[in-house]
């Protein structure tokens, strides 16, 4: 049996490492890993592949980046090459990017059989182009690894067959748990022992200058009291120098690598964020996360974990983070299955086929 898996930003690949490790106990299965390269920074890229022990990419389609629709078309023309010639039983598609949905069409039309890594999240926002992504994969899907209950009902209220939808948990945890000591023995020189981390991507909060001054300005208000530290997505500091918005007083920091990242995180006083994956390592960290945004795909975070969606005019903002200031931040518990073992779950599911 053959299996492929697709893979076009970082959030994915710690999704697929675990998938990837899990099948090697099986020696019949052969595995093959394509990169789009809709996200792709060769210094950035290449830490993230050390750190999750995921080797090379077999193919790497180079696509970079484009219009929703530009990028989607150049990942299926090129995609559809590499499927016929590698020929494979089963392809996996892991989470919401572009790369996603464009190998899942692929497939579909070539009666390949396709099966999404973290299927049934719903924002039920069609205004977030993921979304979009979601629906159509899921859809097109023969298998769905679901990481929590939610997505299960989502999947089953679509009319998605119960026998194609696998609840497994949270494969980002996993990546979580392995390398959580290796970030455990991170130092932070130079930090004090209160702070907050922030994370700031989406087009709704960058894309808007009246959104992200409100963003800023906050973040500016806040590092007066307690140190801001801001690892800025090329995204965000492009939008910050265009409406030229000095921010020059936080700890600005270029992405940081994965086990730097969570030693970031698991040290924080509280994490500002509007990126789902950083809801949910948050809640399993059992650190305080407010959500720069009005929806979830996570909900399961807000209902079982520590997340709380803030919106983003700063009032919500600063009542939340002035209770956990004061110690009375929101009690969060880590949701079934999100135990560093999903990755096992759907590689015994496969070997079966």
């Amino acid at each position: 049996m053959h299996i492929l898996h697709v893979v076009g930003a970082r959030p994915n690949l710690m999704k697929v490492a675990p998938v990837l490790s899990a099948l090697r106990q099986y020696p019949k299965i052969k595995q093959s890993l394509v990169h789009t390269g809709q996200h792709y920074d060769t210094n950035m890229s290449d830490v993230f592949f050390e750190q999750l022990a995921i080797p090379a990419p077999d193919v790497n389609l180079g696509v970079g980046s484009g219009s929703h629709a530009r990028q989607t078309a150049d990942i299926m023309t090129r995609f559809e090459p590499v499927v016929l010639e590698r020929k494979p039983d089963l392809v996996l598609v892991y989470g919401d990017v572009n790369s996603t949905v464009a190998a899942a069409l692929v497939c579909s039309k070539l009666l390949i059989q396709v099966g999404h890594v973290e299927a049934g999240l719903r924002s039920f926002d069609r205004a977030m182009p993921e979304e979009i992504n979601r629906l159509v994969t899921d859809q097109l899907a023969d298998l769905l690894f679901t990481p929590s209950d939610d997505g299960d009902k989502n999947l089953a209220r679509e009319g998605i067959p119960a026998k194609k939808i696998h609840n497994v948990g949270n494969v980002m945890i996993d990546s979580l748990v392995r390398l959580l000591p290796a970030a455990i023995n991170q130092k932070l020189n130079g930090l004090p022992s209160r702070y907050v981390l922030v994370t700031l991507h989406r087009p709704a909060n960058v894309d808007d200058d009246n959104v992200l001054k409100v963003i800023l300005g906050y973040l500016l208000e806040l590092n007066s009291q307690l140190k801001v530290v801001f690892p800025v997505h090329p995204r965000t500091r492009q939008r910050i120098a265009a409406f030229g918005i000095d921010v020059s007083q936080l700890d600005l920091r270029e992405p940081l690598p994965y086990i730097e990242f969570l030693a970031l995180q698991r040290r924080a006083t509280v994490v500002i964020t509007d990126s789902g994956g950083i809801q949910e390592e948050t809640t399993y960290l059992k650190v305080p996360c407010l959500t720069l945004r009005n929806n979830t795909e996570r909900p399961v975070t807000v209902t079982m974990g520590t997340n709380i969606l803030v919106g983003q005019d700063g009032t919500t903002l600063r009542a939340e983070l002035g209770k956990i200031l004061q110690g009375k931040q929101k009690q969060g518990t880590v949701p079934p299955l999100w135990d560093g073992h999903a990755g096992e779950r759907i590689a015994a599911i496969l070997s079966k086929l």
